[in-house]
Formats: structure tokens, C-alpha cells, sequence
């Protein structure tokens, strides 16, 4: 089997991983699209983030690994098998990687339904397309501004809903699809439409790190892995542990994660001051901030939490899109982020929501 590079050894590129992270802990964030150029760690970090992944439980025969836990999520065909009293079996496995080729076609991304069959023989036969395969996994898109645009729509959709319909000749299937998205491209080879852009949940820019001492660090590690690969993973497995442990913990937290209308219209208006058009922007910022906070163990959205959001969410949805906010650097955007959303300094009294680094926070019980 192939060693993946470790998630937790990757040098710099914060927001990033963190967007990839806060997508791991809630699908419904919408996946991430990472804009950047070449060798940035883009597709090494999609990979390593799959192999930390946290493992979990399938209906052990299922061909869309449905959730046991979770029948309101089932296929089609587990709903039959339970209404016919059917027991489903459980069996633990990895959080799937699948790679979405370029040249995949319409069928190909959502499955066929075999007329013939069930003209002839009266039968229902599905035949799995990629969002089977991509269920309760992580979903990657390399180069998806080449994809073709209505399969990315199609995608996208799916990722939204978290499941999967097909209907042909009044015959239909449906099965869960909650997957991680994630989509990379250069922009130097073109750019995705602005409807397409929208419906990524997050999305990040991201360039080669310039300080000396982060490039040695990148130089070292890679070559410490080429060297000896097992050895190297071993070697930060720690880290992967406690941070999978945290994604866990995290998914378990995040429903119960509360928030107050002053939050709510902390985030209107944002929004709003910074021309967003449209109300997705509003509720991927929410859903984000939940799954900020959840990570971090607590049950309470903060200022905070919607700052470091804000900037992942509201890059590519600004006016003139990603192309005129190149002008803008990320840090200047997250600066006008704060003030808009007006965040307390530490220290100013008891219910201050500053920065975790800078304060105390007593640690939650998980619910």
C-alpha cells in the first residue's frame, strides 16, 4: 500500500488546511476549492487529509456504505432490506480517497439504471457511478476548472444535498452521497464560471511559501520521506492521531453547537457591507463557524470563529470574483473581516471572545 504523506507535516499553508479540516468535521459546508499554483501542496494535502480521517461504520454489505446509524440517509436498497426485516450487517472501514478523472462524463459521476432490465425482466438494476464510491469519503477534483461545467454542477449538488437521485423512464434510485469536496486548479489555466464558484462552500488562495527557514523545513521533510516513507509516517503518527481524534470529537460536537441572533446578525452583516450577492455566503459562514467551534471544543459560536470563517467564505464570492480580490492580499481582507465583525479585545470582561491564543477558555463538556 502507498504511504501518504502525513497531513500534520505539511509547512505552512494554515487556511488552507484549515478549510479542509472544517469541511472534514461538517460535509454540509459545501467542500473547498483550492486556487493556487503549482507545487503547493494542493493534491498532497487532499491525500493526507483521507488518511487521517477518522474510520468509520458502514452496512457491511452495502454498495454506498450507508450510515447504520442513520437510516434516513439509507440507499434504496438497504430501506427495502429493513422494511423486510431484513438484519443489516456492520463493518468498520477506511474514510475512502476517490479521484475524480477529468474526462468523467455524466454516467460515469452519478450511475446508470439499466432500462433494458427493467422493461424485460419488471427488475430495478443500479449500476454505482463515482458518488457511490465517494460516500462518507473524501471527494477530489484535480484541475476541476477543466471538468466539464455540468458534471461540477452535478457534483455540487450532490455535495449539498448528501444524496444521490436518479430517475430515468419514470424508474428511480437514490442513494446517500456526503462527501468531502475538494476541487484544485491553476487559474493560469482558466478560471470557473462565477455560478460554479459560488457553490463551493469555501474556498482559499494559496502561493509558494517565501520565508528561507519554511522552505528548508519543506526540503528536509520531503526528503526525509523519499528516503524512508513508513519511517517518516511513523514518525508523526502522534500528531495524526490527536488531530483525527480531534475531527471526531469534533463530527460528534457540531450539532450541538449554539449561537445567538446577535451572531446571526454579525454575519448579515458582514455580508452585506462587503456587497456578497446572495444568501449562501451567510449560511456557509454559520455552518463553518459551528465546525470552528466544534473543533475547538466548544458548544458556542464567538466573533472569532465567524473572523476566521469570513475570509475562506467571501474570497471567491466577491464581486469581480477571485481575479479582482488577487489585488487584495488574504491577511488585508482578514484585517477588514475582524473590524466589520468588531470582536472584543481580551480582557474586556468576562464574556470576551477573543482570540483562543490570547485567552483562557474552560473546557466544555462534549454533548
Amino acid at each position: 500500500m502507498r504511504v501518504v504523506y502525513p497531513f500534520t507535516a505539511i509547512v505552512g499553508q494554515e487556511r488552507m488546511k484549515r478549510a479542509l479540516i472544517l469541511n472534514a468535521v461538517d460535509t454540509r459546508i459545501g467542500g473547498v476549492l483550492i486556487r493556487g499554483e503549482r507545487g503547493t501542496a494542493k493534491s498532497t494535502a487532499a491525500r493526507a487529509l483521507a488518511a487521517l480521517l477518522p474510520q468509520v461504520q458502514i452496512v457491511g454489505d452495502c454498495r454506498f456504505a450507508c450510515d447504520p446509524n442513520k437510516p434516513d440517509t439509507w440507499c434504496t436498497e438497504c430501506r427495502e432490506r429493513y422494511d423486510n426485516g431484513e438484519k443489516l450487517p456492520t463493518r468498520i472501514v477506511r474514510t475512502p480517497f476517490i479521484d475524480l478523472p477529468v474526462s468523467a462524463t455524466e454516467d460515469r459521476v452519478v450511475g446508470t439504471l439499466d432500462i433494458e432490465k427493467a422493461i424485460r425482466k419488471g427488475e430495478r438494476h443500479f449500476e454505482p457511478g463515482i458518488l457511490a464510491s465517494a460516500n462518507r469519503g473524501l471527494l477530489y477534483i484535480d484541475e476541476v476548472n477543466l471538468l466539464d461545467d455540468h458534471v461540477v454542477d452535478i457534483l455540487l449538488d450532490s455535495a449539498a444535498m448528501g444524496m444521490n437521485f436518479v430517475e430515468r423512464e419514470g424508474i428511480s434510485f437514490n442513494h446517500p452521497a456526503r462527501f468531502i469536496l475538494v476541487g484544485t486548479m491553476n487559474p493560469e489555466e482558466g478560471e470557473l464560471r462565477p455560478q460554479l464558484l459560488d457553490r463551493f462552500g469555501l474556498s482559499v488562495e494559496i502561493h509558494g511559501i517565501r520565508t528561507s527557514r519554511e522552505r528548508v523545513a519543506i526540503m528536509e521533510r520531503h526528503l526525509a520521506f523519499e528516503q524512508d516513507a513508513a519511517k517518516f509516517r511513523q514518525d508523526w503518527m502522534e500528531k495524526e492521531e490527536e488531530l483525527s481524534k480531534k475531527i471526531d470529537d469534533a463530527r460528534n460536537l457540531v450539532d450541538a453547537v449554539t449561537y445567538t441572533s446577535r451572531d446571526l446578525l454579525a454575519i448579515a452583516g458582514l455580508t452585506s457591507s462587503m456587497n456578497v450577492e446572495g444568501h449562501r455566503a451567510d449560511l456557509v459562514i454559520l455552518k463553518a463557524a459551528r465546525a470552528q467551534a466544534a473543533f475547538e471544543g466548544r458548544i458556542k459560536i464567538n466573533e472569532m470563529d465567524i473572523a476566521l470563517v469570513a475570509e475562506l467564505a467571501l474570497l471567491h464570492r466577491m464581486k469581480g470574483g477571485p481575479m479582482q480580490m488577487s489585488e487584495m492580499d488574504a491577511d488585508e481582507l482578514h484585517e477588514k473581516i475582524e473590524k466589520l465583525v468588531g470582536y472584543k479585545k481580551p480582557g474586556e470582561n468576562e464574556d470576551d471572545a477573543g482570540p483562543p491564543s490570547q485567552k483562557k477558555e474552560t473546557p466544555q463538556k462534549k454533548v
